[in-house]
């Protein structure tokens, strides 16, 4: 059990997303983890797309995109340490497609089981969400000011 939590924990430390976690919810989570290498170009969701996968990027850049008709509209780009993927948490569609940029890894989790550990472990269910709740408050402002630059017609950043 230790030697899986040392091994879990170079993986998990290379991302701040999980840097307030407690090392045993670490180490649940990285048995649910799998890490995925993503192509320059390849979408990684669909929006609209209702997808079981929950992302935590460790290398890369990932750009998130409206698709309203054939030419993508720029909303966001990720960094590494971000998530992508959190409507699978609730079981909801995507609202946006995810395109690498450039070559990515990152951590996979299947949000299905993601909600069981969370009933198993009400502690690291809460921890979870309150992570995720901050930053997709980050997330939100920052996409709807690029909204509204768009929606003015203007250049996205």
């Amino acid at each position: 059990m230790q030697a899986a939590m040392q091994a879990a924990m170079p993986v998990l430390s290379r991302s701040p997303f999980f840097a307030q976690f407690r090392p045993e919810h670490l180490e649940k989570l990285e048995r649910l983890g799998s890490l995925v290498h993503f192509s320059k170009d390849q979408v990684l969701c669909r929006e609209d797309d209702r997808d079981s996968k929950f992302y935590v990027l460790l290398s890369g850049r990932v750009a998130l995109e409206r698709e309203p008709g054939r030419q993508p509209a720029p909303i966001d780009t990720l960094y590494p340490g971000d998530e992508l993927g959190w409507p699978a948490i609730p079981d909801q569609r995507k609202e946006f497609s995810a395109r690498a940029l450039e070559p990515v890894e990152a951590l996979a989790f299947d949000a299905g089981e993601l909600r069981l550990v969370f009933d198993s472990n009400p502690q690291l269910g809460r921890a979870f969400l309150e992570r995720l709740c901050g930053s997709l408050a980050r997330h939100l402002l920052l996409i709807r000011r690029q909204l509204g630059r768009l929606a003015a017609g203007g250049v996205p950043r």
